[in-house]
């Protein structure tokens, strides 16, 4: 008994013969499973490098606060001692505020200046400090001003066991910078995290430490 197999049947098997040959569409077949995953790690790369920069921008503003403190005050010749007022100090956070106002450090952080010297029995005192920036709940991780004012408890400022030490007639200018960083892509890949850095240089002029930040009708940039 023969069995006729229609036209139209003739014709789909054709057309499934057909299909099973073409491969046109197999690259965009491929790309669209590929596209998730490249995407993902092009975003992860992006995210990466956006909080290095970031790192970066935060230690940078640290280091060059210290390093101008440690500049500053006035003198009314080369033979006396510089004294430090709080125009200087304000202009010192100003300066540090338009260099990273990229990243707006001071909307999104806190900047703490202390001053490290050695005190009348030999220890290590935060004689004054000085704070900028709009998230007041961050503190010094060393104390406020006039700690280590007596006595040889305090050991001074950095790390445990390798703290920075201000010598005998000097001081040193200690900068902590705390900075709540805002991932790109919310918390996808990075959770909300703060960057912390800290930076110190020597003072580098003789300074007047007794008189600590002179009154000269400037606004204080007070930690409280």
């Amino acid at each position: 008994m023969n069995i006729s197999i229609p036209k139209s049947g003739k014709r789909f098997k054709g057309f499934l013969s057909r299909l099973a040959r073409n491969k046109s569409g197999l690259a965009l077949t491929e790309f669209a499973y590929a596209l998730p995953i490249f995407t993902g790690l092009g975003m992860v790369g992006l995210e990466t490098a956006h909080f290095t920069v970031t790192q970066l921008r935060v230690s940078q503003a640290a280091l060059n606060l210290s390093d101008n403190a440690s500049r500053m005050g006035q003198s009314t010749s080369s033979a006396t001692a510089r004294t430090v007022f709080e125009g200087d100090v304000n202009q010192m956070l100003t300066g540090m505020e338009l260099q990273a106002a990229n990243i707006e450090l001071f909307e999104k952080g806190r900047v703490i200046l202390s001053s490290l010297e050695m005190n009348g029995d030999g220890g290590q005192w935060i004689h004054w400090q000085r704070c900028a920036g709009d998230l007041d709940t961050y503190v010094s991780a060393y104390g406020p001003e006039n700690t280590g004012d007596t006595g040889t408890a305090f050991a001074g400022m950095g790390e445990a066991g390798n703290e920075i030490t201000a010598t005998s007639g000097s001081g040193v200018m200690f900068v902590e910078v705390f900075y709540e960083y805002e991932p790109l892509f919310g918390e996808m890949f990075y959770k909300d995290r703060v960057i912390e850095h800290q930076a110190a240089f020597n003072i580098r002029d003789t300074r007047n430490l007794t008189a600590g930040v002179g009154d000269d009708g400037e606004t204080p940039s007070a930690c409280s």
